[in-house]
């Protein structure tokens, strides 16, 4: 038995709120792109560089072209 194909890291254009950047990773994971979101801005209470690093990812994650 194989494991599933895993799809290549790209920004989802066709799922996005700001840039796709959740919805990519979610969807290269199998997790649910909502429950990424929720973490991601629950995340953004606790003190770090979350909002940067989602700015990073937004400029080096490639968007998805098959829209």
């Amino acid at each position: 038995m194989t494991p599933p194909a895993r799809l290549p890291l790209r920004r989802d254009t066709h799922n996005k709120v700001i840039a796709g950047v959740c919805a990519g990773i979610a969807r290269r994971y199998g997790i649910s792109p909502s429950g990424l979101r929720l973490a991601f801005v629950l995340s953004c209470v606790l003190p770090g560089p979350q909002f940067i690093a989602y700015l990073v990812l937004w400029i080096l994650i490639p968007k998805d072209t098959r829209y």
